[in-house]
């Protein structure tokens, strides 16, 4: 007996990794070769020593090089070569020169291989065996005349008959294989075929078999010694298969009987022994699923990929009894490698998956790249067999998509497969696609669990391919972090990061230690219970008495009503709009439990809708659930534009009533409804959507002016009072103030809240804005004057230009006749979170550090006094903000002086930075003579887009805006009032729905529907970033904004009960120019991230071919281009060959699909492209 001390393994990836566990096990020592493109590939530091095979040749070729494999297993002294499966496993020629150059082969002699391994002189020795046959053709010609060739071709396949089966002669693993139909498809597949199978071979003769429709594919395997012995392992069942290659494969077949069993295994046995066998093969049959009639397909002299289920069930390693049947063990001695036939059982079932880098949703085009993340499963009864599969390592796109083969065993079939998928579901793999869930899906089949598949399964099953979005948050977030880190976050260019070393939010973790008022829950001095029921609030009571009651029960309340604004107006104010919901959500439920007394919540709608979407990457819809849940018991409060609803343009009647149903039933119970210019008549749409929904509906005034200042005489007492009966009629069960510039002095508060409540007879909700810093003294006024229901904004988050102080209104209040009886020691906890908060959001305050009076000059809005900063500092006018506050009131009295809240207010500002950019005044802007491109906004508000004032446009003005006078006018002359809802078509929803789906590449609901019909662009563009980031809200505001710095370390939390702790550990240049490592830490993992450093000169791509130009020809995977068979000025026809590409084994021929003339090519033979990379223009 030979020994083998020293084996090379002429293979790569994962069958050389287990061979090598084999011999290791043997103490054999062990080499590895490897061509270029796999110099980093896990087999080659695996193997004790290893080698570059097929130096400068491509990477599929290297591994046929027989002369150079010769060569370094006589430089590394080897005893044998083991071939593995694919490559040369079924060379007879390898098996031969092994033989000369006096080396050991681990498989049969050539001459059997020579036999079996030639699938057609199989089939003959099959048929002498006695062994039933399908129907095949003897090997198609190549004579070098291919038309005669093709036409002999034609004759021998309607001998058999269609449909027949396209199979390489020497080779298996569906390689070189195709289902022909048809004379067509023969002509046109077969030298694809060819190309395929000498690629994958190193030979392409190929043969036609006929096809069995319902067919399953069961195997037997083989074992034989060198002495006459010769054993088989039962059967495997591998009916499940993609493109003729075998996907899932289990053991024993579940679906045999004894009796069909012995007589499958028993014909296997006649061919093995016919012919001499030894070492491991395997015998294929097709069995008819109907009859259970079987006829012998091939034979694989070699180890398969399957084989691991049988060694689960037999309990034999199959490739270790391979090395000791080379070195002439004997089957059935007491120390052979495997026992006598009598002595070989089934234990259990066993099935394997293939895990690969294809993509079930793009026809399974593999896929390659770097592994971002990979995690494996572990656990009784599993098996894992991979290659190069790790994090970091890189999958080429020259070689098979095998990334790992999952081998679950169970005592029962069922278990086993409950197994499997417990395994599949624990990987986690990122940075490519991968068949992941198609096999979960195929494995969970009802058809897979009771055993009838048949080959067409796959084919035939189309909810194999449906599963959710694989959602991948982890890899998302991290890329986010690293694009954020290296190139920092747009909203915080040419900001100053502000220091957060020792930033906190102190949340309230015990109650006060003086028992609050109208609150049960409280309990002075414990811890507080976030688990605890919340007490009954608000909410509860406007859904126990519907609005008009709830109305009732406002006015004839004693106490004074208090709304806290932190969460909209005050950081709209404030903060540019920029707090983000992680910062509300945190301190929601203490609202809940320490203040059930406050009237509502203003925490959504206006601005902070738009700016959700187009800044902070966050869903306004979720951000509302999130508060809801977190808030069961107080009145959410929302700010509607009418028929602006949160846009800044006129809406269809359907999108304003769609809209306000949406936002009912996501949870906001007070809409507080006004229109830019008073227009009762564009509020009504509004109104009736939220009486329809069931909501209480606050109709606002929009306060301007001085009531008091007889130079503005439109704005006096019976201005508010005309506006206010319109919209009592109108049905409002509230009337509000809307003081957003916060102008409306004491004494006009006084004057007219009075007057309202003793002509109206609604309750009364004043709101107003701090930027004088006189403001408390106008909600006192107007608390002293009756009204029921006062805005302000908690003490950290109050002044400039936010709301007035919630902390010290409740302190003058108390103990009087109208005291709010808010808890004022709660107030001060939940103030104390939100200086915290504040702190993160530094660079967008604005330079404002004290109330200014110049606000009755300007009367700027609050909320916009801040956005308007931000745009003059986006323009570089930052240094020249007196003259835009200038400005603004200018064009205020060139608009005849309107009222100014969005959208109008937005007009007003893009009209002053326009004039302060350009250095125009007020006068050249009314010059009739001088030619002004007006903003779009502006032209928008002057045909009457926004509505119209009481008393209308100036007209001089309103035709120089449209050009009345001009060749070319905008509009013959300014528009009488009409209210633009009339003419504005309404929205197919339906039609709307298909065109938001198309826009973001996935189903759409209801509330994105919403989001897309106020904002189509900035909904588009926050889909792709959260396709591409995910669900940024999750992280931390300092992370968010200012990205990472070394050994910083934050917590994400994506789920409840599932937290990811993430660290950095700094960044370094990659291998490709102008893109950085970002080195980060991932529940304690490594993991890095790619990002491509903004301005960095990177090389030049291939074009990319346009989407939906069907004069571009584009690369349906990545792969190499194999063929070109056209060029520049070719006439072509639909059907014609044009490129071809190779991937991982796989050829893809594109073909024209349409007639026309070739106008440019853009690759050669022997290019690697990338998917969508631009092949040809047509």
């Amino acid at each position: 007996m030979r020994r083998i001390h020293s084996l090379l393994v002429a293979n790569r990836s994962e069958i050389a990794i287990r061979v090598m566990r084999a011999a290791a096990e043997l103490g054999v020592r062990t080499v590895a070769i490897y061509s270029h493109e796999d110099r980093f590939a896990l087999h080659r530091f695996k193997a004790d020593e290893s080698y570059l095979v097929g130096e400068g040749q491509k990477p599929l070729q290297a591994y046929l090089d027989i002369d150079d494999i010769i060569r370094i297993a006589r430089r590394a002294r080897v005893d044998a070569i083991h071939p593995g499966y694919g490559f040369l496993s079924e060379n007879p020629d390898f098996a031969r020169a092994c033989a000369r150059a006096g080396i050991l082969f681990v498989g049969p002699s050539p001459e059997v291989m020579t036999t079996l391994g030639n699938k057609v002189a199989a089939r003959n020795a099959a048929v002498a065996a006695g062994v039933p046959v399908m129907p095949a053709t003897a090997p198609l010609p190549q004579s070098g005349d291919e038309p005669a060739d093709l036409a002999e071709a034609k004759r021998m396949a309607a001998e058999v008959g269609y449909p027949v089966m396209l199979k390489a002669s020497w080779g298996g693993g569906g390689r070189g294989m195709r289902v022909i139909g048809g004379d067509d498809e023969l002509e046109a597949q077969l030298p694809v075929a060819r190309r395929e199978a000498a690629a994958a071979f190193g030979n392409d003769e190929v043969y036609l078999e006929k096809l069995v429709e319902r067919a399953r594919h069961v195997e037997v395997q083989l074992i034989g010694d060198t002495h006459g012995g010769l054993v088989h392992l039962f059967e495997r069942d591998c009916s499940v298969q993609r493109r003729n290659q075998k996907v899932v494969e289990r053991a024993p077949a579940p679906y045999l009987d004894d009796a069909r069993r012995a007589a499958l295994c028993e014909a296997a046995l006649r061919l093995g022994r016919a012919v001499g066998y030894t070492h491991a093969g395997t015998v294929e049959f097709l069995m008819d699923a109907d009859t259970g009639e079987f006829w012998f397909i091939e034979v694989n002299p070699r180890i398969q990929v399957e084989h691991t289920v049988t060694e689960e069930v037999t309990g034999i390693d199959i490739v270790k009894a391979q090395l000791r049947i080379t070195e002439g063990a004997r089957i059935g001695d007491p120390d052979g490698p495997v026992p006598a036939q009598a002595a070989i059982r089934l234990n259990g079932h066993a099935l394997q998956c293939r895990i690969t880098t294809e993509d079930p949703e793009k026809a399974f085009t593999p896929d390659y790249g770097r592994i971002a993340a990979y995690r494996s499963a572990a656990g009784f009864g599993l098996r894992l067999d991979g290659g190069t599969a790790y994090t970091g390592a890189v999958i080429t796109p020259y070689y098979d998509s095998l990334l790992v083969k999952v081998t679950a065993w169970a005592p029962s079939a069922r278990e086993a497969i409950r197994r499997m998928d417990r395994g599949l579901r624990e990987f986690r793999i990122r940075g490519l696609s991968t068949n992941l869930q198609f096999v979960e899906n195929v494995i969970n089949h009802p058809d897979f669990v009771a055993a009838t598949v048949t080959t067409r399964f796959i084919d035939s099953t189309p909810e194999l391919f449906r599963f959710p979005k694989r959602r991948d948050r982890a890899s998302r977030l991290l890329r986010f972090l690293g694009e954020v880190t290296v190139n920092g976050h747009p909203d915080i260019k040419g900001r100053t990061r502000p220091d957060l070393t020792h930033a906190h939010l102190p949340l309230p973790r015990r109650w006060p230690g003086v028992q609050p008022p109208n609150n049960p829950l409280a309990r002075p001095g414990e811890a507080i219970d976030l688990t605890a029921k919340v007490p009954p609030g608000t909410r509860d009571l406007l859904h126990q008495l519907g609005p008009k009651k709830f109305a009732q029960w406002m006015s004839d309340n004693p106490r004074v009503l208090l709304t806290d604004t932190t969460m909209r107006d005050a950081h709209q104010s404030l903060l540019a709009t920029r707090m983000r919901t992680i910062d509300m959500q945190r301190i929601a439920p203490y609202y809940a439990r320490m203040l059930p007394q406050l009237f509502s919540l203003e925490c959504w709608g206006g601005a902070t809708f738009d700016v959700a979407l187009r800044f902070l990457k966050e869903d306004p819809w979720e951000r509302l659930a999130r508060l809801r849940d977190a808030i069961p018991n107080l009145l959410f409060q929302m700010l509607l534009r009418g028929s602006n609803a949160v846009g800044y343009t006129n809406y269809p009647d359907n999108v304003v009533r769609k809209f306000v149903q949406r936002a009912s039933a996501g949870g906001i119970d007070l809409f507080r409804v006004f229109d830019s210019l008073n227009w009762v008549d564009n509020m009504r749409v509004a109104i009736d959507a939220v009486n329809d929904a069931g909501g209480l509906c606050e109709g606002a005034i929009c306060y301007t002016g001085d009531l008091f200042d007889a130079s503005r005489g439109k704005y006096d007492l019976r201005y508010y009072l005309r506006i206010a009966h319109q919209l009592e009629r109108a049905g409002v069960q509230v009337i509000g103030i809307k003081d957003m510039a916060g102008v409306c002095r004491p004494r006009a508060a006084r004057e007219l809240v009075s007057a309202l409540k003793r002509e109206i007879g609604l309750p009364v909700h004043f709101h107003t804005h701090d930027t004088s810093g006189a403001s408390v003294a106008s909600v006192l006024a107007a608390v002293e004057a009756g009204a029921d229901a006062v805005d302000g904004a908690m003490d950290s988050m109050s002044g400039l230009t936010s709301q007035p102080n919630l902390g010290a209104i409740v302190a003058a209040l108390e103990g009087g006749e109208r005291d709010p009886q808010v808890d004022g020691e709660a107030v001060h906890a939940i103030s104390h979170y939100w200086e915290g908060v504040r702190r993160l959001y530094a660079p967008f305050e604005s330079e404002i550090r004290a109330g200014t009076s110049d606000v009755y000059r300007h009367e700027m809005p609050g909320g916009q006094y801040t956005n308007l900063r931000e745009q003059a500092r986006a323009l570089g006018l930052e240094h020249r903000w007196p003259e835009v506050s200038r400005a603004y009131a200018d064009v205020n009295r060139l608009f005849g002086d309107i009222v100014k809240v969005t959208p109008t207010s937005k007009v007003v500002g893009d009209l002053a930075l326009f004039m302060v950019a350009n250095d125009l005044t007020a006068a050249e802007i009314a010059d009739s003579k001088r030619e002004v491109a007006f903003p779009e906004s502006v032209v928008a508000l002057f045909r009457g887009e926004l509505g119209f004032p009481p008393d209308g446009f100036p007209q001089a003005l309103a035709r120089k805006v449209l050009k009345c006078d001009s060749p070319n006018p905008i509009l013959a002359k300014p528009p009488q009032p009409y209210r633009p809802g009339d003419r504005l078509a309404p929205v197919d929803f339906d039609q709307a729905r298909e065109e938001a789906t198309k826009a973001i590449g996935r189903q759409v609901d209801g509330n994105d529907l919403a989001s897309y019909l106020m904002y189509p662009k900035v909904f588009r563009d926050y889909a792709e970033h959260r396709r591409q980031f995910g669900d940024v809200s999750v992280l931390p505001t300092q992370a968010f904004f200012y990205g990472m710095r070394e050994r910083d370390e934050i917590a994400i939390d994506i789920d409840p009960g599932k937290t990811l702790v993430v660290r950095m550990h700094g960044t370094a240049p990659a291998e490709e120019d102008g893109v950085v490592r970002v080195l980060f830490e991932l529940n304690g993992q490594s993991r890095t991230v790619r990002i491509e450093k903004a301005g960095a000169v990177r090389a030049p791509k291939r074009p990319q071919a346009e989407p939906g130009n069907d004069a571009h020809v584009p690369a349906p995977m990545p792969g190499m281009v194999v063929t070109v068979a056209v060029k520049s000025g070719q006439k072509i026809r639909a059907g014609d060959p044009l490129v071809s590409i190779e991937a991982m084994k796989m050829e893809m021929q594109i073909r024209a699909e349409r007639d026309g003339v070739v106008r440019a090519v853009h690759v050669k033979p022997g290019d690697t492209v990338a998917a969508h990379d631009l092949l040809i223009e047509v």
